[in-house]
């Protein structure tokens, strides 16, 4: 029998399921939860508040995370932002950033293949600063091309805000020549990496990117916290957004002041125990082999999509994806109807537009199905889930879809 040497680290595994939602959220390995539990069950204090020694070691957790993100990415520590998500963090760019440095008739440049929050923000701004969104042309397998992206390029571009992998496609953007191509032009890259920090390793530096941000739910962390990384020069630049406690630094009664970066942006009581998952993930992330978990994950992917080609009745929208995602539809079956189907038979999937509309009409449907597999999945559970696929085809064919 196949052996999957991770796959015993995740409690959440049954034996009955087969769980292939990754790209929404991630299960969580042991280690996270025991690090929650932890905070919760021996700490549960506020961070940079108190001497005593809950609230002395959960402020070390919280910044000792900051310091494992920092490292993570080849980031400076100071340039670490927690917020509740990527969405979040993308809104927050668009907020404070856009909002002071967008001006009229200047040039938001985005894409069909964006998950709503890499796009709406700056819908916003546009809206509000008379600005203008310009969307790259996607070819014919709708990926994003340093051609397409050429050919809306200008001297009026200020943001260019992309996602590095889609939610839906599972495409790799060539993200290191857009910034080349974008800076040479003055334009400031924000980048949506929310599905790709648990792909592919991530160096800001070298990839130049001014803005980056992801959620920890989809890298193994725990739901409700987020990172926005952002060039020291535009993060000090920057007004925060959120007013209250921890992030000031002089209150008088007409005017105040703020602390440094990035605590600035940091407001309130932050999700703490959420934090110190984030940075037991990154240690179970720094303990394991990426390259051989992405390499599992592809072949897993490669298997089910073979074995899924040879099915009548079966569309797939993504033939070349990098990532571990499958996006599809039985023909004549609306994805509602085809999602139920495998629930009871506990094949976990997705179906909808996945928070990515234009994409969905682009493709000329109404939504899709999405199996995201990681690398926790096995072939039985590719074998799984495609012989569900071949028992739909063959239920709807029956009762006359």
């Amino acid at each position: 029998m196949e052996k999957n040497p991770w796959r015993g680290d995740f409690p959440q595994m049954d034996a009955d399921s087969v769980f292939l939602d990754n790209a929404a959220s991630s299960l969580k390995p042991q280690s996270v939860i025991d690090a929650v539990d932890r905070y919760y069950r021996e700490l549960s204090a506020n961070v940079h508040r108190g001497v005593y020694f809950q609230s002395y070691e959960a402020t070390r957790l919280y910044e000792e995370t900051r310091e494992k993100v920092a490292k993570f990415i080849h980031a400076d520590p100071e340039e670490i932002v927690y917020t509740r998500g990527a969405t979040a963090a993308l809104n927050l760019v668009a907020a404070s950033f856009g909002m002071e440095q967008v001006g009229e008739g200047d040039e938001i440049i985005v894409s069909e293949l964006e998950h709503h929050s890499s796009v709406l923000p700056w819908q916003h701004v546009a809206s509000v600063k008379k600005a203008q969104l310009v969307y790259v042309p996607l070819d014919e397998q709708h990926r994003i091309t340093l051609d397409g992206f050429r050919s809306v390029l200008s001297e009026r571009t200020k943001v260019v805000a992309l996602t590095l992998v889609s939610n839906v496609m599972g495409y790799v953007t060539p993200m290191a020549e857009i910034i080349a191509l974008a800076h040479a032009r003055g334009a400031v890259v924000v980048v949506d990496a929310a599905q790709a920090v648990q792909h592919m390793p991530i160096d800001v530096k070298r990839l130049d990117v001014d803005f980056l941000a992801f959620s920890g739910h989809k890298m193994l962390g725990p739901t409700g916290i987020g990172i926005l990384y952002g060039r020291r020069k535009w993060l000090d630049a920057m007004e925060p957004i959120e007013y209250g406690g921890d992030m000031i630094d002089i209150v008088e009664k007409n005017v105040s002041t703020w602390k440094d970066t990035p605590y600035k942006f940091e407001a309130g009581t932050m999700p703490i125990a959420s934090v110190i998952g984030l940075g037991a993930a990154i240690d179970y992330w720094n303990a394991s082999d990426l390259d051989k978990m992405e390499d599992h994950t592809r072949r897993v992917r490669q298997y089910v999509f073979t074995q899924m080609k040879k099915i009548p009745g079966v569309t797939i929208y993504n033939p070349s994806a990098e990532s571990g995602i499958i996006a599809f539809n039985l023909d004549g079956v609306h994805p509602h109807d085809a999602s139920t189907f495998f629930a009871e038979r506990k094949v976990c999937l997705r179906a909808g537009h996945h928070c990515a509309q234009l994409l969905i009409k682009r493709l000329g449907i109404d939504a899709c199905l999405r199996a995201s597999f990681f690398f926790y999945n096995t072939f039985a559970d590719g074998d799984r889930f495609v012989e569900t696929i071949k028992e739909a085809v063959r239920f709807f064919r029956n009762i006359g879809f």
